[in-house]
């Protein structure tokens, strides 16, 4: 675990209403101002404290490890089309030769023959197997995805963002955090 030297590295797990974290991946993280905001205003519990204090001229607040929602945040049921959310998709690896360097996307069916930018059209694809496939069909440069492009589920992201564990976690978060521990990212 890193240690954190200034209030600026005093991050706060943030967990919906329900207590699971709103998302693994990127990890569901506030600036330390903005959950003192929010304890402030009253729209989060707090469910654990650093032993960093912050003082104002009227008010002295213990820095949250942990806050919670009071609101639950249903999460969408169509998760957005993003370059990141497709790498999360396909587990952050080529789809045709599992690298995971130099990661871009590749349209399966190219834009030029009539391809659209689709969840179902568009895998990752390392630069190498991009520029090689170039403007062909699967078939013709014989490169066919090893998996079919297909709209994840939010809770497929989720599970997705369980096997690729941050940088950080300070020990206060871990009874709410379930990391996937047989995947490597």
């Amino acid at each position: 675990m890193q240690q954190m030297q200034s209030t600026g590295l005093y991050p706060a797990l943030v967990l919906n209403a329900d207590y699971q974290p709103l998302s693994y991946y990127p990890l569901s993280i506030w600036d330390w101002r903005q959950a003192v905001k929010a304890v402030f205003l009253g729209r989060v519990n707090v469910v654990s404290e650093y032993d960093r204090l912050v003082r104002s001229a009227r008010m002295v607040i213990r820095l949250p490890s942990i806050i919670a929602l009071k609101t639950y945040v249903r999460p969408p049921e169509r998760p957005a089309f993003t370059r990141f959310n497709v790498f999360l998709r396909d587990g952050f690896s080529c789809q045709y030769c599992g690298s995971t360097e130099d990661l871009t996307f590749d349209h399966v069916i190219p834009r030029s023959r009539g391809g659209r930018t689709t969840w179902e059209n568009v895998v990752a694809a390392c630069s190498a197997c991009n520029l090689r496939k170039a403007n062909r069909l699967p078939e013709e440069a014989s490169m066919f995805p090893r998996s079919v492009p297909h709209v994840p589920s939010h809770f497929e992201l989720q599970n997705r963002g369980r096997k690729f564990p941050p940088n950080f976690l300070h020990e206060s978060w871990l009874d709410y955090l379930y990391w996937d521990s047989e995947l490597e990212p």
